[in-house]
């Protein structure tokens, strides 16, 4: 057996992904647990969820691994997010399933409107949709179109959500993904997307719907990482040479 073919039997060994997801599940509980955190412009969000009102929650794929901790929901609220099918976004949406949410694995070989009546049964059941804008594969902190389409779809509410922490973990991702660290200081910080989203969009209206979304992500980003005293990372990202502490 060759290295790669090794690997490859490693990587798709089903014992060792629940080996994996378990590991960093427990890890980011840890992280989280041990630091201290603030909420900041939550309360729209909390309470739409509070009262059985599914919403749809918005953030960079970059912090994305802190989601189940952003979205502040009592018990028997449900969210679900949208996940890649292929390897990494299995293991991710495995990840966060360990931490309370569900997922729906996307396709290319699932046809659009299979996928579209799957998420809107869900929300229909009160579900909330948890979206990485620029997910699964970027560009970093470019966003697509797929906030619009559910909005537009659905009528659910939009927020867009960010954490920042003092100190993180940053891995030599596409969009440099960032790890929580256990003993720091972080917060969580949300605000309502409120634009309207007409029932048959132009173009030219979704582009400049899809551009606003990312202004508001790049805004509430900001936000949380200047409430830590932190500069802005209010550009299009690329992808760092190597993981490194801040």
């Amino acid at each position: 057996m060759s290295l790669k073919s090794f690997r490859k039997k490693i990587a798709d060994s089903e014992r060792v992904n629940q080996a994996v997801e378990g590991l960093l599940a427990g890890y980011v509980r840890f992280a989280y647990r041990t630091s201290r955190w603030t909420r900041t412009g939550c309360e729209d969000m909390d309470a739409c969820v509070a009262r059985g009102e599914p919403v749809i929650f918005v953030v960079w794929h970059q912090r994305l691994i802190m989601a189940p901790y952003m979205f502040n929901a009592p018990e028997g609220a449900r969210i679900c997010a949208l996940t890649s099918a292929a390897r990494a976004g299995r293991l991710a949406g495995q990840i966060l399933v360990r931490l309370g949410w569900e997922t729906i694995p996307m396709s290319s070989h699932k046809r659009h409107v299979t996928l579209s009546r799957e998420v809107l049964k869900r929300i229909k059941e009160g579900c909330s949709i948890g979206i990485a804008a620029d997910g699964p594969r970027g560009p970093a902190r470019v966003s697509s179109t797929v906030p619009i389409v559910w909005a537009r779809s659905s009528g659910a509410r939009v927020f867009t959500v960010a954490f920042a922490q003092k100190r993180v973990l940053r891995l030599p991702t596409w969009d440099k993904q960032m790890l929580p660290l256990p003993f720091t200081r972080g917060t969580i910080t949300c605000q309502e997307w409120t634009d309207d989203v007409p029932r048959k969009p132009s173009d030219e209206q979704v582009e400049t719907l899809r551009l606003s979304v990312q202004d508001a992500l790049d805004h509430i980003t900001d936000t949380a990482d200047a409430e830590l005293g932190k500069p802005s990372e209010n550009y299009r990202l690329q992808a760092d040479h190597s993981s490194m502490a801040e």
